[in-house]
């Protein structure tokens, strides 16, 4: 993660295990890396296609967290169907031989379109340096999980739009988001000088991606919102931002491109929820209790179901929900879970995913809620504002209380 002062002693940079970054991973695969982040199911991992373009093979997921580091085989990696050499489509999704560990971050998505003018925090694993020195690191440096900070200026259409053949690629519309890396000075303002989208950044806080850092996540109020794709060094004339003239090296003047999650959450979505294992299809298999286990998380399913009609077929109907503890604690007995459940075109039922922490450890059955709220598209019926389900985590470790 190139950033603009010493990026391995300020501790602006750095990710502290603990921290909130634990579930941001180093994506290995045949001789190279990426980075990724755990989704909230805690068996997938949300990465770039790009990584595994024109190979075969398993890929690696370093985790690096609290209770220490640990590797996980991959069991499964898809990347969508529609990725291109034009970077776009770049998203991958990894599923873990087994489960993540319980100390690693669960992320959800960002699902609103409004990400343009946001600011993000992005976090990786790759080559270091500084916005005037671009990245210095050598590749046998030992990758460390950095963070810093951008703003989402623009659609990457708008640079092709402006540049137009100059620019060797060609952004599908509403796919790809674009950042620049600024340093206070218009001669350096890559997307102001290039189409007008003028800022001239945060500051210190203000970094950029570099090798090493594809796949990883850009983060907008703890959601995943942008996956590292690409950078870039672009001129049109005699306007040309890039502080040096290395070009692609992550320095000042030069632009970021992230896929844009909003866009990709259907796929994302309809991928996770074709994989999950013994997921029930209707609401008489979801099962009320579920056997805590030894090891690990093992997953308890709650099933959302719309019974009524859409007002228009295409229409996207959505819930937030929440778990909450009752005898059992989130982070002892179960992972807790959050975020908003969409109902696609094609759906009318989804189930989500809730770990349970397995121990060897004699304990009563315990219970916990999933709270469900905010209806859009539908309602609960009169006067209801919340459901509530219950599920029981049953010991079985011996316990004779």
């Amino acid at each position: 993660m190139v950033t603009t002062n010493a990026y391995t002693i300020d501790s602006r940079y750095r990710t502290n295990p603990g921290d909130g970054y634990d579930g941001v991973v180093r994506v290995g695969f045949n001789n190279q890396y990426g980075t990724g982040a755990l989704l909230f199911d805690g068996r997938a991992v949300l990465t770039v296609a790009h990584l595994f373009e024109g190979q075969t093979g398993k890929a690696t997921i370093h985790f690096e967290t609290r209770s220490g580091s640990q590797s996980i085989s991959s069991a499964k990696i898809t990347r969508h169907p529609g990725y291109d050499t034009q970077s776009n489509n770049d998203i991958a999704l990894v599923w873990l031989e087994t489960p993540a560990p319980v100390t690693a971050n669960r992320y959800s998505l960002y699902r609103d379109s409004n990400e343009i003018g946001k600011s993000f925090t992005m976090v990786g694993f790759g080559k270091t340096g500084t916005g005037n020195t671009g990245v210095t690191s050598p590749d046998s440096a030992m990758p460390i999980r950095l963070k810093a900070e951008n703003q989402f200026d623009a659609d990457a259409t708008a640079l092709k739009d402006a540049l137009g053949a100059s620019m060797g690629w060609t952004p599908l519309a509403g796919r790809q988001l674009v950042a620049d890396f600024d340093n206070g000075i218009v001669a350096n303002d890559a997307l102001g000088r290039l189409i007008g989208a003028y800022d001239f950044g945060l500051g210190a806080n203000e970094g950029l991606v570099a090798q090493g850092d594809s796949g990883g996540p850009a983060f907008i109020s703890g959601q995943i919102a942008g996956v590292a794709s690409y950078t870039t060094s672009l001129s049109k004339g005699t306007v040309r931002p890039d502080i040096d003239t290395v070009l692609m090296n992550s320095s000042f003047g030069e632009i970021g491109a992230w896929q844009r999650v909003s866009f990709y959450q259907q796929w994302i979505d309809q991928t996770l929820r074709a994989n999950y294992s013994n997921a029930p299809q209707r609401p008489d298999q979801v099962q009320q209790q579920v056997t805590e286990g030894n090891s690990g998380t093992s997953i308890a399913y709650f099933m959302v179901q719309f019974t009524g009609s859409r007002d228009n077929p295409s229409q996207i109907l959505s819930v937030d929900y929440t778990t909450r503890d009752g005898t059992a604690k989130a982070g002892e007995d179960y992972i807790a879970a959050g975020g908003r459940l969409n109902l696609y075109a094609s759906e009318t039922q989804a189930v989500i995913p809730v770990e349970i922490i397995g121990d060897n450890v004699a304990e009563p059955n315990e219970t916990f809620y999933l709270d469900i709220l905010n209806p859009v598209g539908g309602g609960f019926g009169p006067g209801v504002i919340k459901l509530t389900a219950i599920r029981t985590i049953v010991d079985n470790d011996g316990w004779t209380g």
